[in-house]
């Protein structure tokens, strides 16, 4: 499993495990996680995220 797949596969658990709750909830939780996911990639400077890198986890969880 590719590291962008396993990003793009917690993502997608993390919109399912939490739709039940309130949807202004629901979707900065997931942006929380897709935050989260790309930090990760990003060692030297985990407060910046790249556009290339959003269009990639995004291209993935869409494969899925």
């Amino acid at each position: 499993m590719t590291d962008i797949k396993t990003k793009a596969d917690k993502v997608l658990s993390a919109y399912y495990d939490d739709e039940a709750h309130d949807p202004a909830f629901h979707l900065t939780g997931i942006l929380r996680e897709v935050i989260n996911q790309l930090q990760q990639s990003s060692a030297t400077h985990p407060a910046f995220i790249s556009c290339p890198d959003m269009l990639e986890l995004c291209e993935e969880i869409e494969k899925l």
